[in-house]
């Protein structure tokens, strides 16, 4: 019996991702802000049969403190962890400051999956094939690091925000290994395609034409996922992977730039 934690894991992928851990005899626990979904999710374990294998730990990731109580918590709970999925996204249509000081998108985007990979990183090493695995839009070039202005206080859009954040979690994946010289954990960074994971970020109208989009072009989670699972079960050497579903994506990007990476994660440490 495996165990993972699912950063998001309520709805959308994060959730297919937990469900089919469950199905399989693993344990699960998901991370996520809203108590109803987390219930819901519960309530799916038990019909499956897997009520003891199954946990819902509430939190807001945007929040620095939440991420470092999430990782108590797991910490307090397991001895051990082979596998960290990070999921958690959202789109915020106005620009959001957290008392942090950081701007939401980024916060939830980047900061906590910063927060959550090294902060389980000392569990995961114990664990049998540890793997931490961050969908995203790994492949994507457009979006930029914005060095003077990560809080994005000129000129912010919901789009500027998402890819700005985007290219930061790139970087986290990138960076990783480098900061943990001699571990075994990998970083999976994955990008899943055009997926109908849901909507309920999103206002109106962007919400109806996402939708209609959806349903003519988008992939169903269950499909969606499956790359994943079998990265997860059977995956390629090094310590550093990234995919565009199957497809290995070209390390050489600039988005995937070593000493970007080298720079972004001494920033974020300076933040935090």
């Amino acid at each position: 019996m495996r165990t993972y934690v699912v950063a998001g894991g309520t709805s959308g992928m994060g959730r297919g991702l937990a469900l089919h851990h469950l199905r399989v005899g693993d344990r699960v626990t998901v991370v996520g802000s809203d108590p109803g979904r987390g219930q819901r999710f519960l309530d799916d374990a038990a019909r499956l049969g897997a009520a003891s294998r199954a946990a819902f730990v509430q939190a807001d990731l945007t929040s620095v403190a939440a991420n470092r109580r999430v990782i108590d918590e797991i910490g307090a709970r397991y001895d051990a962890l082979d596998g960290l999925v990070l999921t958690a996204l959202r789109h915020f249509p106005r620009r959001t400051e957290t008392p942090d000081g950081f701007e939401a998108t980024f916060a939830l985007y980047y900061v906590s999956r910063f927060l959550l990979s090294h902060g389980l990183t000392d569990l995961l090493e114990r664990g049998g094939s540890p793997m931490i695995v961050s969908i995203c839009g790994v492949g994507i070039t457009k979006g930029r690091l914005h060095w003077d202005d990560l809080t994005l206080k000129d000129g912010y859009s919901g789009l500027k925000a998402m890819l700005q954040a985007g290219r930061a979690t790139d970087l986290l994946g990138v960076a990783y290994a480098a900061a943990h010289p001699g571990g075994r954990t990998r970083f999976l960074l994955h990008h899943p395609g055009f997926t109908d994971s849901g909507t309920g970020s999103l206002t109106q109208p962007t919400r109806t034409i996402v939708r209609l989009l959806a349903r003519l072009l988008a992939q169903p989670v269950e499909r969606s996922i499956q790359p994943i699972i079998e990265l997860m079960a059977d995956p390629p050497p090094g310590r550093l992977l990234a995919y565009d579903r199957r497809t290995p994506v070209d390390p050489s990007l600039p988005t995937l730039d070593p000493e970007a990476a080298r720079r972004l994660y001494e920033l974020t440490r300076h933040l935090l």
